[in-house]
């Protein structure tokens, strides 16, 4: 048995070492979104089990990314490299060499502005061939359809050349990258196709407008919503990548509803999304990294907060939520809701617990707001001067207490502190206090009177009045080490918080609960998040690993809010010790999501492809 199985592993690996295998991606050497997570991230595992020569990714070149992720090849010897120079005595713009990521895999790029010149041709024999019609002046479909040219005469020179005699694998994923698959088709090239689509944007428009999605898919008509929408390029793009592939799939089963109507065509499988877990490893760490942390969001709160009045931070548990700005989509109404519900249930209960609830988002903004920037200036200037006077107190007790004769007597520290010092403390003190309540958005938003966050918890009375037991902070943009008021990077923000809150009611996957759970961070998300539909089905016990799924298929928003709320009630109540503890379970449970767990969806999809 043991020698059948040796033969069985010697098999596949020799099928990996012939085959060659294509990722292409509008997200390779060019961060846009959650795609560009998902491949990065896959990289060091599929060359461990590919190979750095067998294994290949395609993008585009956009010359300001490239600068920070792409080191030009020196070595153009091997057939890619060759194809390369082939394709730039034809006068095609591109680019070969490696991805500056964990495992430095090759990577071919393509300039879409190269071919623009060509841009009618190229838009002619697409709706000829294929009926997808791109209209002009759309700036990224001419950019996806210039690209997805310049990537098929790339596939079409290596057959040429023989390249494709060995078994050869083309994965496109998403609309952006789709456009080649049915020209490989339709040229009966020797190359199997994989298509994925990580959501269709039909589906996002349509959920962002309809509260019955889900319910109302089997009676959707695409063509008439696409036009709607005014998507209806994108629609067809998507719809003949996903009939042209030899394998179709998704990322879950909530998305695979959606390509059934939408697409016309029901994925073959499933490919859940991961990480390189190991980037994200702390281990022992884990839980002096999070006190760290949030030393430095207690700084904050207190420059915030505590100019107005002061709460107890041993106390202070942080929550958050975060990404992009679908008020409906991402779960933003019920996480207010449930908010404005645990703040009632905290004072009826009479807790002594505070909550800080961070909203992390991308709207439009002229500034910080000048009276947040003031806070935390004014606060770092009392620090200053504590500081002084710790230096002159430490400086002075140290030389009384070595030099006084006779028995050990306590010195009075006041009279260790100049005048001067007290003064100037006193005086930044009294500027820093303010009778006014701490303000709920940090920024000077663009559509304040029209922000539905900014609404919700005008209507609701959550303004961080001093009696509310859970506080707000709505922060229009996203975190990073430059931003004055954190002066830290995302991941770590993440970190020093005790929760994530994720409720979406549309999301395909969803990153940020895995994130989450990957640094060690209890969360809470839905069961029409692809992630949390794969935790409800594949992880029994979820909830002891802190992993809260809360169930939206019926469409009640009231006793979906009242679900959440509850949860977030009983995490309240949890001891300190509790939640350590819920730490290193998190962490534990975040290796079933690392890539090499969940890369053998991807074997299969590849096994798929070749018998097909």
């Amino acid at each position: 048995m043991k020698a059948v199985l040796k033969n069985l592993k010697s098999e596949k690996r020799d099928v990996e070492n012939k085959t060659k295998l294509f990722e292409v991606a509008w997200e390779v050497c060019n961060q846009v979104g959650g795609i560009y997570t998902v491949i990065r991230s896959k990289v060091p595992s599929v060359i461990e089990k590919w190979g750095v020569d067998n294994y290949f990714l395609v993008g585009p070149y956009f010359e300001d990314q490239a600068a920070a992720h792409f080191d030009p090849a020196t070595d153009y010897s091997t057939p890619i490299g060759k194809a390369v120079l082939e394709m730039q005595a034809r006068g095609f713009d591109v680019h070969y060499g490696q991805w500056i990521v964990s495992g430095r895999p090759n990577v071919v790029l393509f300039n879409p502005y190269s071919v623009y010149d060509k841009l009618s041709e190229i838009k002619h024999y697409l709706y000829q061939d294929y009926n997808i019609s791109i209209p002009d002046g759309d700036d990224l479909l001419d950019k996806v359809a210039a690209f997805g040219f310049q990537v098929k005469e790339f596939f079409h020179y290596l057959c040429a050349n023989d390249f494709c005699d060995n078994n050869t694998i083309a994965h496109f994923h998403e609309w952006m990258a789709g456009i080649p698959i049915p020209g490989i088709r339709k040229s009966n090239l020797k190359i199997k196709t994989v298509f994925t689509t990580h959501a269709t944007l039909l589906g996002r428009y349509l959920a962002m407008n309809d509260t019955g999605f889900y319910q109302n898919l089997p009676f959707y008509n695409w063509e008439e919503e696409a036009n709607k929408f005014n998507v209806r390029p994108i629609a067809e793009i998507e719809r003949a990548s996903a009939h042209g592939a030899h394998v179709f799939t998704t990322v879950s089963d909530v998305t695979a509803q959606e390509c059934t109507y939408l697409l016309g065509r029901t994925p073959d499988m499933l490919l859940p999304n991961g990480l390189n877990i190991e980037r994200f490893e702390a281990l022992h760490q884990i839980q002096n990294q999070h006190v760290q942390v949030k030393d430095k969001i207690h700084e904050f709160v207190m420059g915030h907060f505590f100019q107005s009045y002061p709460f107890d931070l041993d106390k202070t548990l942080y929550f958050f939520t975060s990404g992009r700005y679908e008020y409906q989509n991402k779960g933003y109404d019920l996480t207010l809701e449930a908010l404005a519900r645990l703040n009632w249930k905290m004072q009826q209960a009479g807790s002594d617990m505070t909550v800080v609830s961070f909203f992390i988002t991308k709207r439009p903004f002229y500034s910080f707001n000048p009276e947040v920037l003031q806070s935390k200036a004014q606060i770092e200037d009392v620090r200053g001067v504590v500081d002084e006077i710790t230096e002159q107190v430490g400086k002075r007790l140290y030389t009384e207490i070595t030099s006084k004769e006779g028995a050990y007597e306590f010195p009075n520290l006041r009279e260790m502190v100049d005048d001067y010092l007290r003064l100037k403390l006193r005086r930044n003190v009294q500027s820093w206090k303010t009778k006014n309540l701490p303000k709920v958005v940090t920024h000077t938003l663009v559509d304040d009177a029209k922000d539905e966050i900014l609404n919700f918890l005008r209507s609701s009375n959550m303004v961080n009045n001093r009696h509310d037991r859970v506080k707000i902070v709505y922060h229009p943009d996203f975190i990073s080490t430059t931003n004055p008021l954190f002066k830290m990077d995302y991941t770590q923000f993440v970190r020093g918080c005790h929760l994530g809150i994720f409720p979406s009611m549309y999301e395909p996957w969803g990153y940020t609960p895995l994130e989450c759970l990957a640094s060690g961070l209890p969360s809470v998300t839905s069961n029409l998040a692809g992630f949390g539909d794969y935790v409800v089905k594949n992880i029994p016990d979820h909830e002891d690993r802190g992993m809260y799924i809360i169930d939206r298929t019926d469409g009640n928003f009231h006793r979906a809010a009242e679900e959440l709320a509850n949860i977030l009630f009983n995490f309240v109540q949890k001891t300190r010790r509790d939640r350590i503890s819920l730490r290193y379970k998190c962490e534990e449970s975040s290796l079933h999501f690392d890539w090499s767990n969940l890369g053998k969806y991807y074997d299969k999809a590849y096994e798929t492809a070749l018998e097909r």
